[in-house]
């Protein structure tokens, strides 16, 4: 409990002695248009306030978790079946940064009534897998395929609930203590290429997969697939109080953990308790929307923060080197619990590796060469190096920079090595171009973006190879051209 009031205390401080935060219009949860100044009128809603905000901050892994879960549910989801989209990404998948270069499937798993359930991955054969299983907390318990323990034979991933007897479980099988009954898994079939020929190959592999609970083993249960194709599947994280009414549902459907219990009482001053409804009034709703938004400010600047991956550009890998300990050890390094990067990360992304960096690698662009936000009403330039340093392929996908979301009506999202007509220079660079037009050299390396906002840009390394590490391969900035 100290831990967590010397957590609180600045802040507290803060409003006490100034008795004023600025922060987003309440009747905008997606866009910076206006300022509204919040004025506690007594120490309950300064309380009320700066609670929202420190358990906006701890929650959002587990809200973005609700939130997919929630939109697979509008399409006739349910836990122990799997999401799977057998075209690839377009941006009616609103989820947050997805890989529009590969196939995506995610089994949700539950454990709750019908025990352990079965994740059967098969060898990389005819295809691979890049993934992980994850608890509702995206804390990682194992990656899958080649990066992961099956190491490309395939396996029988078990997904155990909280407390489970291993001596229960039958030879053969790769046991995932997960401390949470709910979780998933995000599976990404990756393909040879662009080809119509090898996404349907890689639908194909994706569809080997199996899920189903261990109980039923002996009954060769059916798999059920949900085609997500051609509906909008909408997790952005919403800065209203709907984030706290999805706290809610968590709070409500999981026994709390023992890391986290801390929070018990904080949560109870917004309405928020276990076994209790959730029914705030009006000005607690008003309060609840501006402390999400100061939430969701507070982790913009963490994410505008961190220092650049290779030396004098703006590339950054928005994750810290303590993050990445936790998640090998589901948070139990001593004397850390890293709540403001963890919240900063699953603000602008869903999923995380056990082994963050092996399979894959990521680094984020936000601003140009010159330091300024990336504004989609300008048009820019990235000159990308030959033999970028990878086994399987790179991308560079947009995304709403203030969503961290495919922006919506674009044709497509990104362009990569395996793009089907990617025009490539003579000495193996290739250029590509951002921007509301396409270049005079037309559409083939040009990626679309939005005139009436910012956008973002990830580079993706799948297959990543030293080279890439040590930085004897270097990306430099995008550069405005207009």
């Amino acid at each position: 409990m100290k831990k967590l009031f010397f957590l609180f205390l600045p802040a507290l401080l803060m409003l006490a002695c100034t008795q004023k935060t600025t922060v987003n219009d309440t009747e905008n949860s997606s866009k910076d248009t206006s300022t509204v100044v919040f004025k506690p009128a007594n120490i309950k809603e300064q309380m009320l306030y700066q609670r929202g905000v420190e358990s906006a901050i701890w929650a959002m892994p587990a809200v973005n978790f609700q939130l997919m879960y929630d939109a697979f549910a509008k399409i006739n989801g349910n836990y122990n079946q799997v999401v799977i989209w057998p075209k690839l990404l377009d941006w009616k998948n609103q989820t947050l940064t997805p890989n529009p270069d590969v196939i995506y499937l995610m089994p949700f798993f539950n454990t709750e009534k019908v025990g352990p359930v079965v994740l059967e991955i098969p060898p990389a054969d005819d295809g691979v897998f890049n993934g992980s299983v994850m608890t509702y907390w995206q804390n990682a318990l194992e990656d899958v395929g080649p990066g992961g323990v099956d190491k490309g034979k395939g396996g029988k991933y078990l997904f155990l609930p909280p407390g489970y007897d291993k001596t229960k479980i039958p030879a053969g099988y790769i046991p995932l203590q997960s401390d949470t009954y709910r979780g998933y898994a995000l599976l990404r079939s990756v393909l040879k290429s662009g080809s119509d020929a090898d996404v349907a190959a890689a639908v194909a592999y994706s569809k080997r997969i199996k899920v189903y609970p261990l109980s039923e083993a002996s009954k060769n249960p059916e798999t059920v697939f949900v085609d997500a194709s051609e509906k909008v599947f909408d997790s952005a994280i919403q800065y209203d109080v709907s984030f706290y009414e999805s706290l809610n549902k968590i709070i409500q459907a999981e026994p709390w953990l023992e890391r986290d219990k801390a929070m018990i009482d904080p949560l109870k001053t917004l309405g928020i308790e276990r076994g209790k409804t959730f029914n705030p009034d009006a000005r607690t709703k008003e309060i609840l929307s501006l402390a999400v938004k100061a939430a969701k400010e507070y982790l913009d600047l963490n994410y505008e923060s961190f220092p650049p991956f290779f030396k004098d550009t703006h590339w950054v890998f928005p994750a810290t080197a303590e993050f990445g300990k936790n998640i090998k050890t589901n948070f139990q390094v001593a004397d850390s619990y890293p709540i403001d990067n963890r919240g900063m990360i699953y603000s602008v992304i869903f999923f995380s590796a056990k082994h963050i960096g092996e399979s894959q690698y990521y680094l984020i662009q936000i601003v140009d060469k010159e330091g300024n936000p990336l504004d989609g009403n300008s048009s820019y330039k990235l000159h990308v190096p030959a033999n970028v340093p990878v086994k399987q392929y790179w991308s560079m996908t947009v995304y709403d920079r203030d969503t961290h979301t495919f922006i919506r009506n674009q044709k497509w999202a990104g362009r990569s090595s395996q793009t089907p007509g990617l025009k490539t220079n003579s000495d193996g660079t290739v250029d590509l171009y951002f921007g509301p037009k396409p270049p005079e050299s037309g559409e083939s390396n040009w990626v679309p973006t939005d005139p009436k906002g910012k956008f973002e840009i990830l580079a993706r390394f799948y297959g990543p190879k030293p080279n890439l590490y040590d930085q004897s391969w270097k990306l430099n900035d995008v550069e405005k051209v207009n």
